[in-house]
């Protein structure tokens, strides 16, 4: 059974910075596509970056040059490196892994695992 739990989130200010991170269990595709998406109230939930096997790498563009996406593989570890933070970051972050399809990209339906979502919340 797949696993994956974030942490990190919280409250702070514009300009502000944070680090989540994603601890997955029990995957074990050596091809895959890992990612972060959020969800703000009465929004839908969309990408924010995305990381392939390949160490291939996509953003979103509202979050080019403030947030960085990396994995430890030894550590069965996902980062998001969140800088320059702004109050529409705000959100249920989530981390999300695939099958194993061999494509990677920022669209939901690529995903089939899930967290349970970390809040981060920037205030103005």
């Amino acid at each position: 059974e797949v696993q994956l739990v974030e942490s990190g989130g919280g409250s702070v200010q514009a300009g502000g910075s944070l680090r989540l991170s994603c601890i997955d269990s029990g995957y074990r595709y050596s091809s895959y596509c890992r990612g972060w998406f959020r969800q703000a109230p009465g929004k839908e939930r969309e990408g924010v970056a995305v990381i392939d096997s390949d160490g291939g790498i996509k953003y979103a563009d509202s979050v080019k040059g403030r947030f960085t996406i990396s994995r430890d593989i030894a550590k069965n570890t996902l980062y998001l490196q969140m800088n320059s933070l702004k109050p529409e970051d705000t959100g249920m972050y989530y981390c999300a892994a695939d099958g194993g399809g061999g494509f990677c990209y920022t669209g939901a339906e690529l995903f089939e695992y899930w967290g349970q979502g970390t809040q981060v919340t920037v205030s103005s």
